[in-house]
């Protein structure tokens, strides 16, 4: 995948995947075999690592859905961007910045997370 923005909607598209075949399919195609994820609440390695985080958010925001907050920003291989959690078309609940490190091949080799609005009790 060459396109950064374009991976970036896929990376979004795997959190929003909630059949859990499919978001392993999304995981497969957009994340490297070892990637690691970080951010204040986690931290992972490899895909069996994120499916399993990203399952656990689901469950514990049910229903939200995370989308874009604003455009890509991209060098190299690196990438930043904004992302929103909550109900759809409405103000999120989360906001969080995420940076991106993509590998050789095109996947995403690590994330690193930062969470910039989180409600009170997480």
């Amino acid at each position: 995948m060459s396109d950064t923005n374009e991976l970036v909607q896929r990376y979004i598209a795997a959190w929003n995947e909630t059949d859990a075949a499919a978001r392993r399919a999304v995981l497969a195609e957009v994340f490297a075999e070892d990637a690691v994820y970080v951010d204040p609440l986690v931290s992972v390695r490899g895909r069996d690592g994120l499916d399993a985080a990203i399952a656990a958010v689901q469950g514990q925001f049910g229903g939200l859905v995370f989308s874009l907050g604003g455009a890509v920003d991209a060098h190299h291989d690196v990438a930043r961007f904004t992302w929103h959690l909550g109900p759809e078309g409405a103000e999120p609940v989360v906001v969080g910045f995420d940076v991106a490190v993509i590998g050789e091949d095109g996947r995403i080799s690590q994330v690193l997370g930062f969470l910039d609005k989180v409600p009170a009790g997480i």
